[in-house]
């Protein structure tokens, strides 16, 4: 993922050295999906649990105003976000986030990790989170933010 990011950037003129990158979720992205799928297995058994779930992370996702999953690529002076996924990215660069202006705040949950990047001068919030299975690297992500 990080040969990926540095690529995108590459291509767009961006002279930075990206150091790890990693695959993130809009924050409540793996809760709705739970509790659409509790939802949906009561009213309609299985299937009404697939359809619950997938309904509940579409609900969320489109409430974030995200993509559904992107790659966060982490340099020693920013921080950047492509929608896509661990295989490819779907678009260009959706935010660069300057490290000196934000905070990093990280919270453990049962199967994910939540990162929030907070703007120290307007205090507005990026919430992400990210799966625990290493095939992600959102811990590697993680890990050099802090």
């Amino acid at each position: 993922m990080v040969a990926m990011v540095q690529g995108a950037l590459d291509e767009l003129g961006v002279a930075d050295r990206v150091v790890a990158a990693g695959e993130f979720e809009p924050r409540g992205h793996s809760g709705s999906a739970f509790v659409g799928g509790l939802v949906g297995d009561e009213v309609g058994g299985a299937i009404g649990g697939a359809v619950g779930s997938l309904g509940g992370r579409g609900v969320s996702d489109a409430a974030s105003g995200l993509p559904a999953s992107m790659i966060i690529g982490v340099s020693d002076a920013a921080v950047y976000g492509f929608a896509g996924n661990r295989t490819r990215l779907h678009s260009g660069l959706l935010f660069r986030l300057d490290r000196a202006a934000v905070s990093v705040e990280v919270h453990q949950r049962v199967n994910v990790r939540t990162l929030e990047l907070v703007d120290a001068a307007s205090g507005a919030r990026l919430e992400l989170e990210g799966n625990r299975l290493p095939v992600t690297h959102s811990k590697d992500v993680i890990d050099h933010l802090r």
